[in-house]
């Protein structure tokens, strides 16, 4: 065996959860919202909007507790972003240090319609502060099922939103123009973990949206097998990454895809950091999600890899392997990269023995 990687063991489930709201614009994120405040489970919560205007919580105003920062009914703290995410939460995070008042256990980040989802997922995976202090839990995306279909045809936030979410709410199901079964072929080839709900057949509940599954609260550490859900990958169909990109009739759905890369032997950590480097530095606009568990010849315990885009976590250990055979399992969200070039560029990589050869392997991710 190699000398061990010397690795900080995964300690994100000290940190306090984050929860993002995301939608398209008109998707019903405001009707969720104020279904949820009301709840029982959104007590200690910090929320955070992007722009305040488009939620209409007036009603449930107490007080003011400052310019920045309102107290609403239930306990909920909110506030708007007027500068960025992360003065926001840094802003929140000391007046808890230095306040009771302030108390929050999680923290729910509403954004607007036409956000891309995936650098605010990068923001916080990426940032010092946020990531000492705070985890990524849920992303919660509600879906017009009236315009859905032709949102996801049309615009790219709209399909990142969905692929990107543990838990996908139909709205607008009780209209007469709801297509929900075209709808939902679409959203579960986009997402096939995500949960489906429909916001009109019962009433969402936060301690079902906001419920932290990934993390054990027996060993106090990453739930591995609830996290990647790698079993609902092995049997999605796969296709090649569509190469005439000037076709009018493809549509932004038709790039996305999900798998499960697994590897039953040791690899080398050098090699698959090296390799990880190149997908995030070559393909990172297209690298949507990244995240899994590593097998490698350096270390007995299992390696987390998680990151968004460009933007890859420092890498952490597990006390204990999830299953009893070690394998490495590692869950990719891309666009327009298919397993096949995943698996190629890294065999290429393992079988490199020259510079020339690095740079060969990377140019398969192109």
């Amino acid at each position: 065996m190699k000398t061990p990687v010397q690795l900080p063991a995964d300690k994100t489930h000290q940190r306090i959860p984050i929860h993002v709201i995301t939608g398209f614009l008109g998707s019903g994120k405001t009707r969720l919202l104020n279904q949820l405040l009301g709840q029982a489970g959104m007590r200690n919560t910090a929320i955070i909007v992007n722009e305040f205007g488009e939620i209409s919580i007036d009603h449930l105003l107490v007080q003011a507790s400052t310019e920045d920062i309102m107290r609403l009914a239930g306990g909920c703290l909110c506030c708007s972003v007027r500068t960025d995410l992360v003065k926001t939460l840094e802003q929140l995070f000391a007046k808890q240090q230095n306040n009771d008042a302030y108390h929050f256990s999680q923290v729910v980040i509403e954004t607007s319609g036409l956000a891309d989802p995936a650098p605010i997922l990068r923001t916080l995976l990426d940032d010092a502060f946020v990531t000492a202090h705070f985890r990524l839990e849920n992303v919660v995306t509600t879906v017009d099922t009236v315009y859905g279909t032709e949102h996801l045809k049309d615009y790219e936030e709209s399909v990142k939103q969905a692929a990107l979410a543990h838990h996908l709410i139909l709205t607008k199901t009780d209209l007469p123009q709801a297509d929900v079964n075209s709808l939902l072929p679409r959203l579960k080839q986009l997402n096939p973990t995500a949960q489906i709900h429909d916001i009109h057949q019962a009433e969402p509940q936060s301690d079902v949206l906001f419920k932290s599954r990934a993390y054990d609260t027996h060993h106090k550490e990453l739930n591995v097998t609830s996290w990647l859900q790698a079993d609902l990958y092995r049997t999605l169909p796969t296709h090649e990454p569509i190469q005439d990109t000037k076709n009018t009739s493809m549509h932004y759905e038709d790039y996305i895809q999900s798998f499960c890369l697994e590897i039953e032997e040791r690899l080398s950590w050098t090699v698959l950091e090296l390799w990880i480097q190149q997908l995030t530095r070559l393909r990172g606009k297209d690298l949507l999600r990244i995240k899994g568990i590593a097998y490698t010849q350096e270390t007995d315990l299992p390696v987390v890899i998680q990151g968004v885009q460009h933007i890859l976590q420092p890498p952490t250990t597990l006390s204990r392997w999830p299953q009893a055979r070690p394998r490495t399992q590692i869950v990719f969200i891309t666009r327009n990269i298919s397993l096949e070039k995943i698996e190629r560029s890294l065999h290429a990589l393992r079988q490199s023995q020259s510079p020339v050869d690095i740079c060969q392997a990377a140019m398969i991710l192109l």
